[in-house]
């Protein structure tokens, strides 16, 4: 799966999301970021939890950025089925 540089540029690497539902008491946000790791690959970064708590952080490792946005975007998707806007 090869990307040029200028098709990456077109796609997220940092996204916020959030889910408020007043009546349930629930206050979430939901944080993805791509960052380069030491070893030419690159990492997701997974940050989630209760709005104005610290959360919880998860890393994935991927083989480059293209399958790291690749992820990203799929776990988007998830989030906005569940109910979450960025």
């Amino acid at each position: 799966m090869s990307h040029s540089v200028a098709q990456l540029e077109v796609f997220p690497t940092d996204l916020q999301m959030r889910r408020i539902d007043p009546a349930c008491n629930m206050r979430r946000f939901y944080r993805m970021s791509i960052q380069p790791d030491l070893f030419g690959g690159a990492s997701l970064v997974r940050e989630w939890g209760r709005i104005g708590a610290r959360g919880q952080m998860m890393i994935e490792q991927h083989p480059d950025e293209g399958r790291a946005i690749t992820a990203l975007m799929k776990l988007a998707a998830v989030k906005k089925r569940r109910g979450y806007v960025g």
